[in-house]
């Protein structure tokens, strides 16, 4: 393959374009935020993103390169065609569900990272050991997309993997530095238009290649491979839910989506957000759908790719680039590629901006240094980005098994975070003692089932199990969602036990060594005029929300204050029943 310099030139063009909007955002916007809150500023925007913006950057955040490059895959695979594309579908029920549940609690009680209300009601240790799977997930999520983001442009332009990662990396880094969330909004904004346009103009001109059979024919019958609909095999139902499950709910505790819930001028304007990037990334999904059904369709010994197609050659993860390069002109692949690149460092920029905002307030400045000085918290984070962004790029480089660690991550967030937001927010009563116990329980029957991806065999074998063509012991039950329930249930029992046996006098007080029971107004059950005093989050900014009254669960067991407005004030935090 020749090396292109009209397709490097555009790929500067386009990089260039992203950071001089990324360092204008950061200079618009240099002067928000009072000389104490400056901190806030960078991670939650001042409070002030707007509809139109925020719209755009929570979808561009959901529209990656994983996202469109595994969408396309997995309708050209013929193993699974559309029918397991569940991202689409699933990342839109989670930005629903998020909308309806979690947005308006969340936003309305003023917290700036989805770590706040861990610590707030289970202490700075807890908020610490779920720093880890929410850490690790962002980060195995960065990795992989710069890794995929690498062999896209080596596909086109034929340049050297590396230096393509290295340089994305520095300048999604770079105007995340010196932005932070407005940079990271703006840049979306523009990020989001080119993917948009760029894959929309490609299908056109790929759909009409001579080689390329009618993608209405090839999608129910059989001609070069299996049709692209794809079928679900009733021995694979239950991988199937496990997988969606993990899709919808497993979406919604990430960092990522909370900072642009957060970021919202009120809580109604964060559930509006996630409607609309909801229905943002079906919209764009919609294209690699399509070059996913166009590589199905292609006779691909009438290209210039030649023969063995591209599964064949265990290239079915490039079908996005592929089908760009060869079915294609020339200038057309490029905008293409510029697409591509655009959803890899809309994702990038987030997780790493996410990272180092969980870092340097929940776990630097609330765990270690409660007086730390704002302009020292915004140095911190200034330094973490530089690092998270370098360790990305690092994992990106040297690591052959990205996906599956980020996989594994994933399921952690899942399984872990998952229902321990679902106590803090609406289950009145649960403490520290569950939320280790739910915690411990879920992580080891993950671990315990394995991860064919990293080849970690399971200890645990669940009916339906099989062997692969490689050795490795694959799960059919759905246990990653049996884990996370286990998890659930098992914070919900075990702080319930533990209240109980406390405040009987069966168990003295000095046992109470969390101080999450007897103690629970001590300073390391998390003060809360830490969380909510008046120069570390500006209450004045929330908009008043109205109370829901069509609740279901019982009121004894339900945490109303997840759905009310509360004036959170230190004086009424102080008085506050956890």
């Amino acid at each position: 393959m020749a090396f292109h310099v009209e397709g490097l030139v555009a790929i500067v063009v386009f990089y260039l374009a992203i950071l001089a909007v990324g360092i204008w955002a950061a200079w618009k916007t240099k002067n928000t935020g009072s000389e104490g809150d400056r901190s806030e500023a960078i991670i939650v925007g001042g409070r002030d993103i707007g509809l139109l913006v925020g719209g755009f950057t929570m979808t561009a955040t959901w529209v990656g390169g994983g996202y469109i490059n595994g969408t396309a895959e997995a309708v050209y695979v013929p193993d699974y065609g559309l029918a397991w594309a569940q991202a689409p579908i699933g990342y839109s029920l989670s930005l629903i569900l998020g909308g309806l549940f979690f947005a308006k609690p969340m936003r309305s009680k003023g917290y700036v990272t989805m770590l706040d209300p861990f610590q707030q009601i289970y202490g700075k240790r807890m908020g610490g050991l779920l720093f880890i799977p929410a850490l690790m997930g962002e980060m195995f999520w960065a990795a992989a997309i710069f890794s995929a983001l690498g062999a896209t442009i080596s596909v086109i332009i034929d340049i050297n993997v590396n230096i393509s990662v290295i340089i994305s990396a520095l300048i999604a880094t770079l105007y995340t530095l010196v932005g932070g969330l407005y940079s990271v909004a703006y840049t979306d904004v523009v990020q989001l238009f080119c993917i948009f346009v760029g894959l929309w103009i490609s299908v056109p001109f790929a759909m009409s290649h001579p080689a390329v059979t009618d993608i209405g024919l090839t999608a129910v019958h059989q001609v070069y491979q299996a049709p692209w609909l794809g079928s679900i095999n009733s021995l694979d139902i239950y991988t199937w839910l496990d997988n969606f499950f993990l899709l919808t709910l497993g979406g919604i505790p990430w960092q990522a989506y909370f900072q642009r819930v957060l970021s919202s001028s009120s809580a109604t304007y964060a559930q509006v957000l996630s409607f609309l990037a909801a229905f943002g990334c079906l919209v764009m999904a919609l294209p690699a759908v399509l070059i996913g059904a166009i590589g199905a369709s292609t006779a691909w010994n009438q290209t210039e790719y030649g023969v063995p197609d591209p599964k064949s050659k265990k290239e079915a993860d490039m079908i996005l680039p592929i089908v760009l390069q060869y079915l294609c002109p020339v200038y057309v692949s490029f905008f293409g590629l510029g697409a591509v690149s655009a959803a890899v460092m809309s994702s990038a920029d987030s997780s790493i901006l996410s990272a180092s905002s969980m870092f340097a307030r929940n776990i630097y400045q609330l765990s270690f240094r409660q007086n730390a000085s704002d302009r020292e918290i915004v140095w911190v984070m200034r330094i973490t980005v530089l690092l998270f962004g370098a360790s990305a790029t690092a994992m990106a480089l040297l690591a052959s098994s990205v996906y599956g660690l980020w996989y594994l991550s994933s399921d952690l967030v899942y399984i872990i975070i998952f229902p321990q937001l679902l106590c803090v927010l609406f289950i009145k009563g649960t403490n520290t003692y569950g939320a280790i116990a739910g915690y411990l329980f879920g992580l080891v029957l993950r671990i315990t089932g394995g991860e064919p991806y990293l080849y970690l065999q399971p200890l645990i074998y669940y009916p339906g199990w099989y062997q692969d063509d490689n050795n490795l012991y694959v799960q059919r039950f759905p246990f990653k969602t049996l884990a996370m329930l286990t998890s659930f249930f098992t914070n919900v029992t075990v702080s319930y036990l533990a209240k109980y046996l406390f405040e009987s006098g069966t168990l003295p007080p000095k046992l109470d060594f969390l101080d999450a029971v007897v103690a629970r107004y001590s300073r390391e059950h998390m003060d809360k005029a830490t969380l909510v005093k008046s120069d570390n989050i500006v209450l004045n900014e929330l908009a008043p929300v109205n109370p829901r009254h069509s609740l279901t669960l019982s009121s004894t067991f339900t945490n109303k204050e997840a759905f009310n407005y509360v004036d959170s004030s230190p004086e009424l935090s102080n008085t506050e029943d956890n």
